[in-house]
């Protein structure tokens, strides 16, 4: 064997030899995260220690007191300190129960929540990056700090970004389909209301268990609430009455959003805008993101008010509370929507003049009108009432029927070659003590006799008509 290939052997490891790392693999050697670099740094500290046999007592304490004097600079400080001797105490004992992991940093049980924080902070500021996913958190904490929400300097904006980390809203959210769904909201108070209907527990009247529906108007720009109202059910005409409650105490809205419900899609609701000139909107089918505004104040209303009605036996006594928490809690409270601000303080601070919404114009806008044929006897049916006409040349012919939603005390009207007539509740009783005129007796002009007999005569003898007459008369 040449020397040169005994050399060259030599150089070359066996495989039962381990393989001897090289520089750049020893550099490479590091501590895995953030918590192994402390804990070797807390162990490497307290090493003059951990393998002593201390045969006297207050030896470690003596050691330990030498050793809370040097100053170390922990991984990731900025300066160098020192640590007293009740911690390096504590790092000692716990090394020798648990090793280099007990060693390691442990997270506050209350990480991400901002220990300044008080509950009700919390919540807003969730509500408020909820609300705003694409506001930059220097500008929510600034704004909470010139609304007086919070004290200024008392929460740093890092801080209440690793709260957003912790809560999952570090992100804007997308609608379904990928597709990217930004906030809007109206100008102004007064430019767009929702309305909407809620679902309560059912209300126990005797031995029945009649359902409770809630019917509400909410202002987009302020999320005021200008109507609400308890009933049992959810029909086109309660909604419309609702609608003209609000419009009598507010004025008239721009328009309306409401969603693709039987509610709201009838006629009566689309003539009524139409003649108020309100705009109507209905939002996609299918979609209920779009209507998350109304969505969040019926989930707010359910946390804080409906859930806790408890029994009640009538629409009065649940109508009652919700205006009562209305008034003294969700109108007055900080809202993350409107950046910390209350419903009231924006509604009563931003909305203009109010277009004014007469009785004319309602009832103008609430009158139905529809042909139905005058019976026989003079009567027709409207609203499943019994009604009669004092003008009995009307029988048999179609005419066209008033009727004032606005007013339900209001009887209907007839509307006929520009001539109003009134309609009365048919009462037999009444009428059958009085002498009724002749169904044929329509009003008549000059009085012309019609004989054909006579005619007939005149035109035998060659006699005029008016000479035959003058005969007849003598």
């Amino acid at each position: 064997m040449r020397d040169d290939e005994h050399v060259e052997r030599q150089s070359q490891p066996s495989e039962s030899e381990p393989t001897k790392p090289t520089i750049e693999e020893l550099e490479r050697l590091r501590p895995r995260d953030h918590g192994e670099a402390i804990a070797l740094f807390r162990m490497q500290l307290i090493g003059p220690v951990i393998q002593c046999d201390f045969e006297r007592r207050g030896q470690l304490k003596a050691v330990l007191r030498q050793l809370s004097g040097m100053k170390v600079r922990a991984p990731g400080a900025t300066w160098a300190r020192s640590y007293s001797v009740t911690t390096l105490e504590r790092w000692f004992y716990a090394y020798k129960h648990g090793g280099l992991d007990a060693l390691r940093p442990v997270g506050r049980s209350d990480r991400g929540h901002g220990r300044g924080l008080s509950e009700e902070q919390r919540e807003l500021l969730i509500d408020i990056r909820r609300e705003y996913p694409r506001a930059s958190v220097a500008l929510i904490v600034r704004t909470l700090e010139t609304d007086g929400r919070l004290e200024k300097g008392a929460i740093s904006p890092s801080t209440v970004s690793r709260f957003y980390r912790e809560h999952g809203l570090d992100r804007a959210p997308t609608g379904r389909h990928g597709r990217e769904r930004r906030r809007w909201e109206a100008a102004h108070p007064m430019a767009l209301w929702h309305a909407d209907v809620c679902h309560g527990p059912a209300l126990r009247v005797g031995e029945r268990r009649l359902p409770l529906r809630i019917h509400a108007i909410l202002d987009d720009a302020s999320r005021y609430v200008v109507a609400l109202r308890a009933v049992h059910t959810e029909r086109e005409s309660e909604m419309l009455a609702l609608l003209v409650e609000a419009m009598r105490r507010f004025g008239k809205p721009g328009a309306l959003y409401l969603d693709n419900g039987p509610t709201y899609v009838g006629d009566a609701l689309a003539t009524m805008c139409g003649r108020l000139e309100v705009g109507l909107w209905h939002a996609t089918p299918h979609d209920p993101e779009a209507r998350g505004k109304m969505e969040r104040f019926w989930r707010t209303m359910r946390s804080q008010c409906l859930d806790h009605l408890g029994p009640k036996s009538s629409l009065h006594e649940v109508q009652v509370r919700l205006l009562a928490w209305l008034d003294r809690h969700y109108h007055r409270a900080p809202h993350g929507g409107l950046m910390g601000k209350s419903p009231l303080e924006v509604f009563e601070r931003d909305r203009p003049e109010p277009h004014v919404a007469t009785e004319q114009s309602l009832d103008r806008a609430l009158t139905l009108r529809g042909r139905r044929r005058v019976r026989k006897d003079g009567t027709l049916s409207v609203g499943g009432v019994e009604w009669e006409l004092e003008q009995g040349y009307l029988a048999g012919k179609l005419v066209t029927v008033g009727r004032s939603l606005l007013d339900s005390q209001r009887a209907p009207w007839v509307e006929h070659e520009g001539r109003t007539l009134a309609l009365r509740p048919v009462d037999a009783k009444r009428n059958g003590k009085q002498r009724r005129p002749r169904l044929d007796a329509e009003p008549r002009g000059i009085d012309v006799p019609f004989r054909p007999a006579d005619a007939l005569l005149d035109e035998a003898t060659g006699r005029s008509p008016r000479h035959g007459r003058e005969e007849d008369e003598r």
